[in-house]
């Protein structure tokens, strides 16, 4: 369960990164709108990681940190149009298996 508020909480913090991109590259009254939606959003996974880390030791809830990385890129390319090159797909891989083992551990 814990697991999954991590989860929930990085992509909530992916979500609200590209919210920022998406308010900065923004005329008004978006880009005002689009920048309070992306910390309302890390208001949200702020509070999340909050109710992980209660529960589990902060070595463990940081190591999920990763994940974030991997939704912004994900959500850049869906959202944003943005390209992600071969080898960011590795990195991504690298951080999915990394996540994974520190989940396990």
């Amino acid at each position: 369960m814990v697991a999954l508020v991590l989860v929930f909480s990085t992509l909530l913090g992916g979500l609200g990164q590209v919210l920022f991109k998406m308010g900065l590259d923004a005329e008004e009254p978006y880009l005002i709108a689009l920048i309070a939606a992306g910390l309302a959003v890390y208001a949200v996974s702020t509070v999340a990681y909050f109710y992980a880390l209660s529960r589990k030791s902060l070595s463990w809830a940081y190591g999920f940190g990763g994940l974030s990385y991997i939704f912004a890129s994900i959500l850049a390319l869906l959202l944003l149009g943005e390209a992600i090159t071969p080898v960011r797909w590795v990195g991504i891989g690298i951080i999915a298996i990394g996540t994974a083992i520190i989940g396990v551990s």
